[in-house]
This record gives structure tokens, C-alpha cells and sequence, in this order.
């Protein structure tokens, strides 16, 4: 993932600057394209939620994941609120930032919401994120993290 957001800026809930390079590094991320206007977003955000704090929180060691959201909300206080009012505690790109453009044209996002599940080196593991955490919950992260070919700090998960 470092190298997809390689030279970019990311942000946590607190609004402080992260750099990408070492929030992501061995991790598999979701790249989460949503918008607070979007009503199956707001249905499927608190269900990311949970399946995040359930594997980084509550997770002992926590799980080699993260979350990007990449805001398709009508302005940066829209992102910024819907951001703190619903979401994880995950990193977001900022909403100035039209690299999310770039983002949507490389996954071929062309609705909303889509949680793209990635390597670190940006290749697709499944553009289905959302259908396999409704579908198998937290099993779903085990054959992720298989793909990705992290290294793994743990042995018994999911």
C-alpha cells in the first residue's frame, strides 16, 4: 500500500497528518469509496466499523489491516462529518486531495460505497470487500491476508 499513497498526506479521526508510508506498511488495506449522502454507505459503514475495531482494537496482536476512506461526499465538511459521525477509527485521504480521482479511475469505482481490498503494492485482492464481510464476517480477513503476503505476527486467526 505504501505505494499507492506514496508522497501523499493521509488523515486520522483526530485530523492529524499520517504519513502512508508508515501507517500501512505490512498491512492489507481497504480503500473504502463512500459518501454520507448514499444511503447503502451509511448502512454498510457501521458494519466496516465493527469488523475494524473487532480485528485492530479488540484484536490481540492486532490484525495487519487498515482502512482508507476516500470521501465522495459534495464538500470537506460533509466528508469531515459523516467521517467522525460514523466511521472507524481509520485513516481518510483528505477530501482536497484529487488524487482520489486517480483512485477511483485505477479501481474502477464507478458507485458508491466499494471497499477495495489491496496489497501493499497496491494490486486488487478482491474489489468485493463489502459483499465478503456481510457474507463470512471476520473469516473473510484470514484468506485477505493470505493474498497479500504479509508477514504475519500472529498464527490463529478467523
Amino acid at each position: 500500500m505504501v505505494e499507492v499513497f506514496s508522497g501523499r498526506t493521509l488523515l486520522n479521526k483526530d485530523g492529524d497528518l499520517v504519513d502512508p508510508e508508515e501507517a500501512l506498511r505490512n498491512k492489507v488495506v481497504g480503500i473504502y469509496f463512500s459518501a454520507g449522502w448514499c444511503p447503502p454507505c451509511r448502512d454498510f459503514t457501521p458494519v466496516l466499523s465493527d469488523f475494524y475495531t473487532e480485528l485492530v482494537e479488540e484484536g490481540e496482536p492486532p490484525a495487519q489491516f487498515e482502512v482508507v476512506f476516500v470521501s465522495s461526499d459534495k464538500s470537506s465538511d460533509d466528508m469531515v462529518e459523516y467521517y467522525h459521525d460514523a466511521h472507524g477509527d481509520w485513516l481518510a485521504l483528505p477530501w482536497t486531495d484529487d488524487f482520489k480521482n486517480e483512485l477511483k479511475q485505477r479501481y474502477k469505482i464507478t458507485a458508491v460505497p466499494k471497499l477495495v481490498i489491496v496489497k501493499e503494492s497496491g494490486e486488487v485482492i478482491t474489489d468485493k470487500g463489502r459483499k465478503q464481510i456481510r457474507d463470512k464476517g471476520l473469516a473473510c480477513f484470514r484468506t485477505w491476508l493470505e493474498a497479500a503476503e504479509v508477514f504475519q505476527n500472529f498464527n490463529s486467526f478467523g
